[in-house]
């Protein structure tokens, strides 16, 4: 049986999707590689974008994309270390 992922691994793997794609993606593509139901993925998103780790970019044909701002290329670093620490320690 598969565990939950718990919120924090959430935001890693939104971010670490984000950074894998050139820093840049579309809002469809990303919620399709998230695996997150539509409304946890807005919950998130919104959470993403209100605490800065993410900004939302328009395009000029009108296309939005998510890029990282440096609080999640931050968060992305911090976020290995500390399971770095857990696995070491085996906790």
């Amino acid at each position: 049986m598969t565990r939950k992922r718990d919120r924090l691994e959430v935001i890693y793997d939104i971010l670490k999707i984000i950074r894998h794609y050139n820093n840049s993606i579309k809002p469809t593509p990303l919620l399709r590689y998230s695996n997150l139901s539509s409304q946890s993925f807005s919950e998130y998103l919104n959470e993403l974008l209100e605490k800065g780790f993410i900004k939302e970019i328009i395009d000029e044909k009108g296309r939005k994309f998510f890029t990282l701002t440096d609080k999640g290329f931050e968060y992305l670093k911090k976020y290995k270390l500390i399971i770095g620490f857990i696995d070491e320690f085996e906790l």
